[in-house]
């Protein structure tokens, strides 16, 4: 068994917690732990559990960077003038 199995919070409130990449590298140990295969079956439930609230809160926070992200408009001269969202809807 890994340290990543071993050291799982008994709650998930710390993922709330987590930048965008400190949840995607302890996303990417669990799926590595059960790409394995020599997690015990609790463990596995429980880090599979886990591995989906991560995955959730990826996407939360990926969609908001991607709501922030904007298109500068130039002028004719090549300055920024204004700004609009990169995929008007």
């Amino acid at each position: 068994m890994s340290d990543t199995t071993a050291t799982i919070p008994a709650d998930d409130g710390d993922i709330r917690r987590m930048s965008f990449e400190e949840a995607l590298a302890a996303l990417e140990r669990i799926v590595s732990d059960l790409e394995r295969g020599d997690v015990p079956l609790e463990h596995s439930i429980r880090i599979y559990e886990r591995g989906e609230k991560l995955k959730s809160h990826c996407d939360r926070l990926l969609s908001a960077a991607e709501d922030k992200v904007e298109k500068i408009k130039l002028s004719r001269a090549g300055k920024p003038t204004d700004v609009e969202p990169l995929d008007p809807a």
